[in-house]
């Protein structure tokens, strides 16, 4: 069954859209008016989620109860490419390094591997796309306020689940039991902080092939990380999925940090060989 795994992967990205639709005005709104809005920036919305025009270099320190792993990430047109720079913030032994490097030789001489992952890239991408559509309708939303943060005043919208949204499939359950609250930056109309929490079980198949738990949560916070792109720099989410007989809990926190422009066009063996020019990976996690 994956559908709902990849639902609960997608999870904080459907969330953040969903968060973006709303932010295109600081001013007091009536429900009316802001679902009115919400239809005229998704979109905007959806042309930014397909823009590959920017891609970037970055790490990604993701952590849960039993391991951290950090990676170096750098976006290509062939998907993105990773490489294993430390665990548990240590830098791998030579064992693991010798591992790695093997992995990325068998990468580097197999492009079918790659284009499977991207093949997922763009199946996930899919399905964010057709969430982003369906937006207008599955959510009612609602001004809030403003608020003081770090970085300055900030508006805040609420969302709730729309009584008369009917989910057409699976990847759109969840939205039916969504609700939470957005900050938004008004001078660069951008979501600096997101909070979801999942209000009611979802269940898939009649709850007979998997189910999301009342209870969970999702929190999200993105920023400019230069040249006015903005690009997600926090995620913590604490979910419970049942798919058949087995459970499986989420509970990750993602950093993803040192963002840096590569260019346009990197195919993904020029993106191994950059990875691999970092002196072992040591000198991006000391920079």
């Amino acid at each position: 069954m994956r559908r709902p795994l990849q639902l609960i992967c997608l999870l904080p990205w459907i969330v953040l859209a969903c968060g973006q639709a709303a932010a295109s005005s600081p001013q007091s709104l009536s429900p009316a008016q802001a679902q009115a809005l919400v239809g005229r920036a998704l979109a905007t919305e959806i042309s930014t989620a397909q823009d590959a025009n920017h891609p970037m270099r970055f790490l990604l320190r993701k952590s849960s109860p039993r391991l951290t792993a950090t990676k170096d990430i750098v976006e290509t047109r062939d998907g993105a490419v990773a490489r294993l720079i430390s665990v548990n913030d240590t830098p791998l032994d030579q064992a693991a390094e010798q591992n790695e490097q093997a992995r990325l030789d068998t990468l580097m001489s197999d492009p079918s591997l790659q284009r499977h992952r991207k093949q997922g890239e763009d199946a996930d991408m899919g399905i964010v796309l057709k969430l982003l559509r369906m937006l207008p309708n599955a959510f009612l939303y609602q001004y809030a306020g403003s608020a003081a943060s770090p970085s300055g005043n900030v508006e805040k919208f609420t969302f709730t689940p729309n009584p008369r949204f009917s989910p057409p499939d699976y990847e759109s359950e969840a939205l039916t039991a969504l609700s939470g609250e957005i900050w938004i930056d008004p001078a660069q109309e951008r979501v600096t902080r997101l909070e979801g929490h999942l209000q009611q079980d979802t269940d898939y198949g009649w709850g007979i092939l998997g189910r999301l738990n009342k209870g969970g949560w999702v929190v999200i916070e993105q920023a400019d990380v230069g040249g006015k792109q903005w690009r997600i720099v926090h995620v913590q989410m604490e979910m419970t999925l049942r798919i058949l007989f087995k459970t499986k809990v989420f509970n990750t926190v993602e950093q993803m940090s040192r963002y840096a422009p590569v260019p346009q066009g990197l195919d993904y063996r020029q993106a191994i060989r950059m990875l691999r020019a970092a002196a072992g990976g040591t000198a991006q996690t000391q920079r």
